[in-house]
């Protein structure tokens, strides 16, 4: 399959015979980064975003990857369930998670049934209010204890710079996850540059003071770790020579972005 395939997964519906199928880029069983407490990761294969600064590269086709199934993922987690307490679980990661909605409706589903904690980590970009689509979404927000919301710029043409698409449809997801009292940690990366400058953080510091149930705002700074993966897979790296940001300037943001006042997620319990 071509690097840049951004054909789309057919949906998707269980029966008997036919279960709904992962497409699995890799696994991590003892995460602490992506959401609240000690984490099983699936990190699912398929991205459309072309962000310049992704290290994971490899996550980009749809269609490919590791075939699993919601029980084929729940079996394996379930050996780690005892470090998980009250907060841990699973999440579900990308690539773009959201480009696979019913697998991850159906993993969810059966996970929230047997008192699994569950995370989406997303940046929204397949999101849409045009139908059979939302209506998916309401499901799985109906099954998801929490979000991890990576907002890539808050300009919606710088954000097509840097990603290939502007941000209407996810600052719409933002807007629904707020109004519906959906928990949510905001993320965003810090690049050199790119999304480096005090007004567009101002912005976006003002925007998410606009959001309910915000438990948690985390500044990322950008690292060349996945340089490599460009070369191998003989693709120019869009941000050659560019620096991780100063120490200084990942202070700045965290300033900018109110960090501190976002403390919920140091007592945050799934609803019951």
């Amino acid at each position: 399959m071509r690097l840049f395939d951004t054909t789309t997964l057919p949906p998707q519906e269980e029966t008997s015979d036919k279960p709904v199928i992962g497409y699995v880029h890799s696994i991590e069983s003892f995460g602490s980064v992506d959401g609240p407490g000690i984490r099983y990761i699936a990190f699912l294969q398929g991205c459309r975003m072309r962000c310049e600064y992704c290290h994971n590269p490899d996550t980009w086709n749809i269609g490919v990857g590791e075939e699993m199934t919601a029980e084929d993922i729940l079996d394996d987690a379930m050996r780690y369930k005892s470090f998980w307490g009250e907060t841990g679980g699973i999440t579900c990661s990308g690539g773009e998670s959201l480009i696979q909605i019913d697998f991850i409706i159906d993993l969810f589903t059966k996970a929230k049934a047997m008192g699994i904690t569950t995370c989406l980590d997303t940046s929204g970009g397949p999101f849409t209010r045009d139908e059979p689509w939302f209506s998916k979404f309401e499901q799985l927000m109906a099954v998801t204890d929490i979000s991890l919301v990576d907002i890539k710029h808050i300009n919606s043409d710088e954000h097509r710079k840097l990603t290939g698409f502007g941000n209407e449809n996810i600052l719409d997801m933002i807007q629904y996850m707020s109004s519906h009292d959906c928990d949510m940690w905001i993320r965003h990366v810090l690049v050199p540059t790119r999304t480096d400058f005090d007004v567009y953080l101002a912005q976006l510091g003002d925007y998410i003071k606009t959001l309910h149930n915000v438990q948690k705002v985390e500044i990322l700074p950008y690292h060349t770790m996945g340089v490599n993966k460009y070369h191998e897979l003989g693709i120019k790296y869009p941000l050659e020579g560019i620096q991780a940001p100063t120490p200084d300037r990942v202070k700045n943001a965290e300033n900018l972005l109110h960090v501190m006042d976002y403390t919920g997620y140091k007592t945050w319990r799934p609803k019951k």
